[in-house]
């Protein structure tokens, strides 16, 4: 799955990089712990040349009132899913990110958690779904990011990641339709991905500043052959 994101290059980097304008009520904000109910930016194929702020939990469209949401849909299965059915067919996006968190498991102790980037720190997107849930009183955007089987650098530390898409198949990600995109949803096929454990003060969501990103000392976790400086 992906639980945590972050989003913190300089605006300017991030509308030249996706050739998109920032129009988020409220500007942008860099966040290097953003977390379920927390904002997205994403890029809808609605609007390619924008970067809007969505809900992140794709809030069911049955739903009486708003909720948290669904913050991960299965790349394998979301065509067959009731809730993101009518999103796969027509409602692609990219959510931009400066790096995701993802947790793993030891045996008997704390979970350790790590930081995944692209090497080089370059803004990146994952593929995600997008949609509007309506109320009597309120509509809300929202979106879910697809996660689909981990590749060599994430098999280590989690059984699933989310669908990172390569900077040539972004554009087509958002024009194309289902079938071609469902040929996106695989392990990250790139070497440019990085990871390195990182402290225990992202599990906080109120820690949300760049101590979070910071590498924990490579003598004292054990990172070995999962990690990169």
């Amino acid at each position: 799955m992906c639980g945590r994101n972050s989003l913190f290059h300089p605006q300017a980097d991030l509308e030249a990089r996706f050739d998109a304008e920032v129009v988020a009520d409220g500007g942008y904000t860099p966040r290097y712990n953003i977390a379920p109910g927390d904002d997205l930016h994403i890029i809808t194929n609605k609007a390619p040349d924008e970067i809007d702020a969505s809900h992140w939990g794709l809030i069911p469209f049955w739903a009486d009132e708003p909720e948290e949401g669904l913050i991960n849909a299965r790349s394998e299965t979301a065509a067959e899913k009731r809730v993101f059915q009518e999103a796969w067919e027509s409602r692609p996006c990219l959510v931009i990110s400066s790096g995701f968190y993802e947790w793993r498991a030891s045996t008997g102790g704390a979970k350790q958690p790590y930081r995944i980037y692209r090497d080089g720190e370059s803004a990146f997107a994952m593929a995600g779904l997008w949609d509007v849930w309506e109320g009597d009183d309120e509509t809300i955007s929202c979106v879910t990011i697809l996660t689909t089987e981990p590749n060599d650098l994430m098999d280590p530390i989690h059984d699933r990641m989310p669908v990172v898409l390569p900077q040539d198949a972004e554009s087509e990600w958002l024009t194309a339709g289902p079938d071609a995109r469902q040929e996106h949803c695989r392990p990250y096929p790139e070497d440019d991905l990085a990871a390195y454990e990182i402290s225990t003060r992202v599990n906080n969501p109120g820690n949300d500043d760049p101590q979070v990103i910071e590498p924990l000392d490579h003598e004292q976790s054990g990172l070995g052959e999962f990690g990169s400086g």
